[in-house]
């Protein structure tokens, strides 16, 4: 069984918090943008201490992320470096053929 990636994990939560706080809320006779309003600051306030630690490791593995693409980018850089050192080295030894 794959594990779940923790963006996604974090976000059917937020989701499903708020249908439950909405569904509450319904039951309690609150409808339309009111109770879309109140479902979303309620499911916020909530998810910010029940979800802490989905939030976490969404946010530690968004980070290892961007770390890798960065790695990336800073090791494709140094071999364009490279070549065009190695270029400009080659072009320097030969004479200047131009008349």
């Amino acid at each position: 069984m794959s594990k779940i990636h923790p963006a996604i994990q974090y976000t059917v939560l937020r989701l499903a918090l708020f249908a439950g706080v909405l569904g509450v809320l319904w039951l309690l006779g609150a409808r339309g943008l009111l109770a879309l309003g109140l479902a979303a600051l309620v499911s916020g306030l909530l998810s910010f201490t029940l979800l802490a630690k989905q939030r976490s490791a969404m946010s530690e593995s968004l980070v290892r992320r961007v770390q890798r693409v960065k790695e990336s980018i800073d090791r494709s850089a140094a071999a364009e470096d490279e070549a065009v050192d190695a270029l400009e080295a080659a072009r320097a030894r030969k004479p200047n053929e131009r008349k």
